[in-house]
């Protein structure tokens, strides 16, 4: 996952334009990951991108599939950070 960073190239400039990538193994205490154990935040430069990443980059259409098989649940949620 975290070296989708450097493989999704963006069509118009065949540059990665994944701003950043990080993400671990949970380790809260709480107790209410409700069957998530890992987390990955993927930040991109604009909507557009993220929008691409989501539906067009073959990068990560081929890296879903390849865990499709192994991954019992996923969530995600985008956001926009400081808009509450």
């Amino acid at each position: 996952m975290l070296a989708l960073k450097d493989e999704c190239m963006h069509p118009a400039t065949d540059k990665p334009y994944i701003k950043t990538s990080v993400g671990g193994k949970d380790n809260s205490t709480e107790g209410i990951q409700d069957g998530i154990t890992h987390g990955f935040v993927v930040e991109f430069e604009s909507e557009e991108y993220r929008d691409y990443y989501v539906a067009k980059d073959p990068a990560h259409l081929a890296f879903v599939k390849s865990i499709e098989e192994v991954v019992e649940k996923a969530q995600v949620v985008d956001f926009a950070p400081g808009v509450f």
